[in-house]
C-alpha cells in the first residue's frame, strides 16, 4: 500500500506547487467554453475522493449523497471554500487508505455496484486524480506563461536532475 500512498502524496505535492501560482481570477477562469476551471476540477476531485473513500472497505464508492453534476458548478463559492473541501476530501483519503495493510489489496470493494479489488480501485482512483492534476498543471502553465515555476525537471535541467533525482522516492 505504501506505493499507492506515495503516489497520492506525489500528486498532492504537484497541486501544492501549482495552485499557489494562480491568482483567484485564474483559479476560476476557463480557458475555453467547454473547459473546466481549476476551481471546478478541485470541486470535482473533492467530491470524488469523499465519495470513493468514505467507509471505503464497507460501502459502495458511489455514495447516494454525492451529487456529481453539482461538482461542475462553483457559483457562489470562494477559493477558500473549495480548498477547505479539498482538505476535507484529502483527510477522508488519508483516514481510509493510508493505513491499509498490504493484504487489504486483494479485498473486494464496489464502485457503482461493480466489484473491484482494493488494488484495482486505488489504481483507478490514482489514474483519475493524476489526469485532473495534469489538467490543473496545464491550465496553470497556460495562465502563468514565462512566470511558471516548474514542479519537476525544468527545461535544460535533466542532466543536473539525473545526478540527484528527488521525485522518484516514495515517501
Amino acid at each position: 500500500m505504501e506505493h499507492f500512498v506515495g503516489e497520492y502524496k506525489r500528486y498532492r505535492d504537484y497541486l501544492d506547487g501549482a495552485l499557489p501560482q494562480l491568482s483567484d481570477d485564474e483559479f476560476f477562469r476557463k480557458i475555453g467554453p467547454t473547459s473546466n476551471s481549476v476551481a471546478i476540477i478541485m470541486k470535482h476531485m473533492s467530491g470524488n475522493l469523499k465519495s470513493r473513500f468514505s467507509d471505503f472497505l464497507t460501502t459502495d464508492g458511489e455514495k447516494p449523497w454525492r451529487d456529481r453534476e453539482s461538482e461542475f458548478d462553483v457559483t457562489g463559492l470562494s477559493r477558500e471554500d473549495l480548498m477547505q473541501s479539498w482538505d476535507e476530501a484529502w483527510q477522508v483519503l488519508e483516514d481510509n487508505v493510508f493505513g491499509l495493510e498490504p493484504n487489504d489489496g486483494s479485498k473486494i470493494v464496489t464502485v457503482r455496484g461493480v466489484e473491484l479489488t482494493v488494488n484495482d480501485a486505488l489504481c483507478r482512483s490514482l489514474a483519475h486524480i493524476s489526469s485532473h492534476v495534469g489538467e490543473i498543471i496545464f491550465v496553470a502553465k497556460y495562465f502563468k506563461g514565462e512566470k511558471w515555476t516548474y514542479l519537476s525537471v525544468p527545461p535544460g535541467g535533466s542532466e543536473a536532475y539525473n545526478q540527484k533525482p528527488t521525485r522518484e522516492v516514495i515517501r
